[in-house]
């Protein structure tokens, strides 16, 4: 099991930006491949984007592409969203996940398929 715990949210103005990171501790980091999920109250939890364990894979849900990046630093041990362009829409609570895989390559989109969660740190888009 790993621990990961989420940082960087806050409030910004419509059109601003942010940086969350994401920091592993308890297991290799390198094993998992990771993803950044979002929830609004009332709605199920869905899917942002997605790195692969190497980081040579990135996958993104199609109303964030151009606008978010999903980064690692496998040495840190830290994921990261950079979100440009915000909009009230993508006020949520952001949570990454991790899931061990034997692939260098993978990354997955399912929430079941993570293994481990982080607490979420909320983002608040201000009109």
């Amino acid at each position: 099991q790993v621990q990961l715990a989420e940082s960087g949210g806050g409030l910004v103005q419509a059109g601003g930006s942010l940086r969350l990171s994401c920091a592993a501790s308890g297991r290799t980091f390198s094993y998992y491949a990771m993803g950044w999920f979002r929830r609004v109250p009332g709605k199920d939890r869905e899917f942002v984007a997605a790195i692969s364990r190497s980081g040579e894979n990135t996958y993104y849900v199609d109303y964030v592409k151009d606008r978010f990046t999903i980064s690692r630093d496998n040495d840190k041990s830290t994921v990261y969203l950079q979100m440009h362009s915000l909009n009230p829409e993508d006020t949520a609570v952001y949570y990454c996940a991790a899931r061990t895989t034997s692939s260098s390559g993978n990354y997955y989109t399912l929430p079941s398929l993570y293994n481990d969660w982080g607490q979420g740190t909320q983002v608040t888009v201000s009109s």
